[in-house]
């Protein structure tokens, strides 16, 4: 027998199980989106395994009183309160969890300048449900974010 006919089954196995394979949504959550209080847009992007988000687009990027870019007003860190909120990191360390999660990261909030503990869920591929927590899930907040691009 010719190895061709060994290598034609063999060919149709390979196709047939990538077909039928998984797919694998790790990235699904990567892109721009609005967040919950409609103030503000984070990029979510991917930096080795692991997923971060920064600030890319402000409703009003400007203090009304300055006229100045926004701040880290909040911080509880007074040496952070001078930099500016534009392209500051508020997710990191985001790991891919299987399914549509992304957990084990942090989120930043400028608003209150703390850090929590936080969970990512994609419900469908424009809504993406940010849970911010101190200790368990259970004791914490969940804003809806829509996808931008």
């Amino acid at each position: 027998m010719k190895p061709v006919h060994y290598l034609l089954p063999l060919f149709f196995l390979i196709i047939t199980l990538t077909a039928f394979a998984p797919a694998d949504d790790s990235e699904a959550v990567v892109g721009t989106w609005l967040n919950g209080t409609k103030k503000g847009h984070v990029e979510i992007y991917k930096k080795g395994g692991t997923y971060f988000g920064k600030l890319v687009w402000l409703g009003q990027p400007t203090d009304p009183a300055t006229g100045k870019p926004r701040t880290d007003e909040k911080n509880q860190d007074a040496s952070k309160r001078s930099r500016p909120l534009m392209n500051m990191p508020l997710l990191y360390n985001f790991k891919y969890d299987g399914g549509k999660v992304w957990n084990d990261g942090k989120i930043y909030n400028p608003e209150d300048g703390k850090e929590y503990n936080c969970k990512l869920t994609l419900k469908d591929p424009n809504t993406l449900e940010v849970r911010g927590y101190v200790g368990i899930s259970l004791l914490g907040k969940t804003q809806v974010w829509t996808r931008v691009k």
